[in-house]
């Protein structure tokens, strides 16, 4: 069996957490420089704000129906999530965690247990230890634990947020009750070419022969279509190396001169480098991009990247910056406002066993120098060492007018009793 466990309305929950004043209020959390909605609670959703909403456009109807805006609180956010996963493993030892706010867990020899109560078990621990609310679906594949967290969450009376699809009749009311595009794995794309087929529900889809799928989509879909009939085709994944490390920002502000950009940059380049030797991979290649603002039609465009090959692999953060700061000063244009800049670094081998070049090789003190740096940043967080061209009072420069405190991750913001 598998099970689907979902933080309800994650980034509201964690500020409601902290912040009691917020509970049973509508609250809407703000992307990346406050630009748009990209969470809400139930109430907020009721109130019809929708998702991706322009805060500008719509701040007028906040303030009409008294809908708390914040901005996005990330170091809470992850360090919240941090807390679930790890009572998730609790449970069972096979824990996927799918994303920020929920995970997938296996049972594996869990056939004598009643599911129900051990979903609620799951819950009441979460919510008492973080104070966090979830909904759980449990089922015999992925895909179905999916529908089965839907309807959790859909009919949280009913469920008291756990629904379990042990029974072939459940199955089959699930899936006649879940809408195509609700499906997890169904994207716009697949369900236009399925609506051909008049598939307007699971139950639909998995009436089309096996034949007929293989020769018209991918296996992908096949295991899909198997998942939802419930024979398990779809495994936990596995941690697995990434092939490119990407870090690319919006900036707080536009930027016309290169001085800013570099220190963005090189800010971006340091990131990519952690990342690398946190994995333990080095990159041939960097890739650095640079963008204007692309909602201001009325200003002169550019968009731009460039291309740098290393003859040698590397994860220095000295190299990686020099070459992507080299860079982004070849491709700045004068009078131009930029709005987004990024580092991908690509080519990834690993960096204890790859290719060596004869003629050319890392600087050997690099290596123990990286590794000093990244035990004392990580021993007192906060990156207190950075090189000499980025801002040493800021990593991430956005504009987050309305942000909470750092409840649980910075001691000078902790709640205070009186």
């Amino acid at each position: 069996m598998f099970a689907l466990v979902d933080c309800n309305n994650f980034y509201a929950s964690c500020e409601r957490v902290f912040n009691p004043n917020l509970r049973e209020k509508p609250v809407a959390i703000l992307s990346n420089n406050d630009g748009c909605v990209i969470s809400m609670s139930d109430e907020a959703k009721h109130l019809q704000l929708p998702f991706g909403a322009p805060i500008f456009k719509w701040e007028g109807f906040c303030k009409a129906n008294d809908i708390e805006i914040l901005s996005s609180n990330y170091p809470l956010y992850g360090d919240m999530s941090s807390r679930v996963m790890s009572i998730l493993q609790q449970f069972t030892p096979d824990v996927e965690v799918y994303s920020i706010d929920e995970a997938f867990l296996e049972f594996k020899g869990f056939d004598t247990y009643d599911f129900n109560d051990y979903g609620n078990q799951i819950r009441q621990r979460i919510l008492k230890w973080t104070g966090i609310p979830t909904c759980v679906g449990v089922a015999p594949t992925k895909a179905l634990s999916k529908v089965a967290n839907k309807i959790a969450r859909k009919f949280p009376k009913e469920t008291k947020g756990v629904y379990v699809i042990d029974s072939e009749e459940k199955r089959i009311k699930a899936l006649k009750w879940i809408k195509l595009q609700d499906v997890w794995g169904i994207g716009r794309g697949l369900q236009k070419r399925l609506a051909a087929k008049n598939c307007k529900t699971a139950f639909d889809f998995t009436q089309l022969s096996d034949d007929w799928v293989r020769k018209h989509f991918s296996i992908t879909e096949w295991k899909l279509k198997k998942d939802l009939e419930g024979i398990s085709t779809l495994k936990l994944d596995e941690i697995k190396t990434k092939r490119a490390i990407a870090t690319t920002r919006s900036f707080e502000y536009t930027f016309s001169d290169i001085d800013n950009i570099k220190e963005r940059v090189s800010t971006f380049a340091t990131s990519c480098a952690e990342k690398l030797r946190k994995q333990e991979s080095s990159c041939h290649m960097i890739i650095v991009l640079l963008s204007s603002d692309r909602h201001k039609k009325d200003l002169e465009q550019h968009r731009v990247s460039r291309v740098v090959k290393l003859s040698y692999p590397t994860d220095s953060t000295l190299t990686i910056c020099k070459y992507a700061v080299e860079a982004v000063t070849s491709i700045f244009k004068e009078d131009i406002k930029y709005k987004r800049a990024g580092v991908i670094v690509t080519g990834l081998v690993p960096t204890y066993n790859h290719q060596l070049n004869i003629f050319e090789q890392e600087n050997p003190k690099h290596k123990p120098l990286m590794t000093v740096i990244d035990s004392i940043n990580k021993r007192y967080k906060d990156y207190k060492i950075k090189l000499g061209n980025q801002d040493l009072e800021r990593t991430w420069k956005m504009r987050q007018e309305r942000l909470s405190p750092r409840y649980t991750t910075d001691i000078n913001e902790i709640i205070k009793i009186k």
